[in-house]
């Protein structure tokens, strides 16, 4: 079943319910990575990560590699990192499906897992572009 795995296009949402942009989800050699999709015509295609570190300093917001390296374990997806691209910061995290696949937890940490935050991701029919 498809919604058994994180695979597909997500929208964060924030702690009050709105939209984030669009997360597309994907899977390569067995690990998990998510990149930022367009969300709107509006979006300024030109904007580019410059807190970012390492390889995706200056690159475009848009198709950047926002989360890295999850790997599948007891039925949620860990070890893997996420960025924040006002920051430029690196956080840990794991995500976890919830709903029935169609809702997850995308959990980010700093060092341990205890000292994080949780954000509810809903998964987004794919729609035609």
């Amino acid at each position: 079943a498809r919604l058994a795995s994180p695979v597909g296009l997500w929208e964060p949402l924030d702690g009050a319910g709105r939209p984030l942009g669009l997360i597309r989800i994907f899977e390569a050699g067995g690990l998990y990575y998510g990149r930022i999709e367009p969300s709107s015509p509006s979006d300024d295609r030109n904007a580019r990560c410059a807190l970012c570190t390492g390889d995706r300093h200056n690159q475009p917001i848009i198709g950047l590699l926002l989360m890295r390296h999850l790997r599948p374990q007891n039925g949620e997806y860990v070890g893997g990192d996420i960025l924040d691209p006002d920051t430029g910061r690196v956080w840990g995290c794991s995500l976890r499906l919830t709903d029935g696949g169609h809702q997850l937890i995308m959990r980010g940490f700093l060092g341990i897992s205890l000292l994080g935050r949780s954000q509810t991701w809903q998964r987004v029919e794919d729609r035609p572009r």
